[in-house]
């Protein structure tokens, strides 16, 4: 903690104890400044704003009672620890319900005084920095920026750049993980729509049925359950920017209604006769090849032009391994204050193992890391000891192929392995590998990898 946050006045009427307390106070790395009554307090408070003042209650001319009371009315952004003999314990405690910060009892031990104090500033830091974070989220209308120092990121920041003066399409391509989102969202923020809506879907999430509901809308009567009209994303993003997440899972039917309004800018609603016109710009985004002739469901190649106009392609966290330090960071402190963890800094050691970790889930996974070693840490620092959960990934062996092996056996040997890096999770080993759900459960009962 700087020198600058740990000032504090020292008001007290007996010069022993200002002397002893003032002793024990800088051993202890704060600097003091010690006033003998209250209209000195006063003075000094007016003249150097100091953030904590220390009391005692019972002093000639102007008492205690009566500059807490006055810091209270004109500087209540002071902290105030009020000193106190052991026959005015209550009378301390109905002063904290009042607004004063701590209390101590007379004589005044040393380590309890160091210790409370410590909490007391550091509380009052914490509460600061929690301060900033909310006029920052305030500012930026709680959007987190895309983070990247190395050359691969900022020809993506770039590119979107020079994308974002046009309407023109994009597609977003990169592993599942590597803020295909953000990027989204910063060419809606740099573009002239920035004001208009942005409206997000996972294209993933959601059955052939309910997609198409969901984009397009629905008229009163249009399937069972529907109660009354349902507006469509598109007509909630006119004026604005819709996002579209792993469009690579779209079913064909929604891929040729996809094709139409990229082509006519309208449609029309679920049940509905009425045409509707929009004026949207369409973002999308995949982690799969969609030029891929054998991927299932096969992806429309007049809708995959449309789409493509503007091409980003975000690199996945390995290929950048210089932003790692900065994301680790990054990502620390804003958990730390956002749990309230006392957690400040990650070692150099910790640091070192997160740049040679291969981070297969990318900048989402390193920012789980980070959330959990800081939920689960006690102390200040995280050490590597922190970070052992990620050792399990590091310990899979890549095998090189026999050059006799068929295509076959090196396609089972490879799902193999990525099920394996994935802890046998199936939507993220998919992911991954770049190829839909329902391909990869196939050639899971295939190859007898169940």
């Amino acid at each position: 903690m700087a020198t600058e946050r740990r000032r504090l006045l020292l008001v007290d009427d007996e010069e022993d104890i200002r002397i002893t307390m003032r002793a024990v106070l800088k051993r202890a790395g704060y600097n003091v400044t010690a006033v003998s009554g209250g209209e000195a307090a006063l003075q000094a408070v007016r003249e150097h704003r100091f953030p904590v003042v220390i009391t005692d209650l019972r002093m000639p001319g102007m008492t205690g009672d009566e500059l807490v009371q006055r810091l209270r009315a004109e500087y209540d952004e002071v902290g105030i620890v009020v000193m106190t003999g052991h026959g005015s314990v209550d009378h301390a405690v109905e002063m904290m319900q009042n607004g004063v910060a701590d209390y101590l009892t007379k004589p005044v031990n040393a380590d309890e005084l160091v210790f409370r104090l410590n909490r007391l500033f550091e509380t009052r830091h914490l509460a600061e920095e929690n301060t900033a974070l909310k006029e920052q989220v305030r500012a930026s209308g709680g959007k987190r920026e895309i983070l990247g120092q190395a050359t691969e990121m900022q020809n993506v920041l770039a590119l979107v750049d020079k994308v974002a003066g046009t309407d023109a399409t994009v597609l977003i391509t990169g592993e599942s993980g590597v803020g295909k989102e953000l990027v989204a969202q910063a060419i809606h923020d740099r573009s002239a729509r920035h004001g208009g809506p942005f409206v997000k879907v996972s294209c993933a999430a959601l059955p052939e049925t309910l997609l198409e509901v969901e984009l397009f809308g629905a008229e009163e009567g249009a399937y069972t359950d529907a109660r009354r009209q349902r507006i469509g994303r598109f007509e909630l993003a006119h004026g604005g920017t819709l996002f579209l997440d792993e469009i690579g899972d779209i079913s064909p039917t929604v891929q040729i209604k996809l094709l139409r309004v990229l082509q006519e800018r309208e449609f029309e609603r679920v049940g509905g006769n009425d045409t509707i016109a929009v004026d949207v710009r369409l973002i999308s985004a995949t982690n799969q090849n969609l030029r891929d002739p054998n991927r299932d469901p096969v992806f429309r190649e007049d809708l995959y032009y449309r789409l493509n106009v503007v091409n980003i392609t975000v690199p996945p966290l390995r290929e950048r391994v210089s932003d790692v330090c900065l994301l680790a960071e990054t990502f620390l402190a804003r958990s730390a204050r956002e749990m309230s963890r006392p957690v400040r800094r990650i070692s150099p050691a910790a640091l070192e193992r997160l740049r040679t970790y291969p981070w297969p889930g990318n900048v989402r996974e390193l920012e789980n890391a980070i959330e959990r070693a800081v939920v689960l840490s006690d102390g200040e620092t995280l050490d590597t000891e922190d970070f052992a959960f990620l050792e399990p990934f590091r310990s899979v062996e890549i095998e090189a192929p026999l050059q006799d092996e068929t295509l076959e056996a090196v396609e089972r040997s490879h799902i193999r392995r990525v099920l394996s890096l994935c802890s046998g999770n199936r939507t993220q080993a998919a992911e991954r590998l770049g190829i839909h759900r329902e391909t990869l459960y196939n050639k899971i009962r295939r190859y007898g990898l169940e």
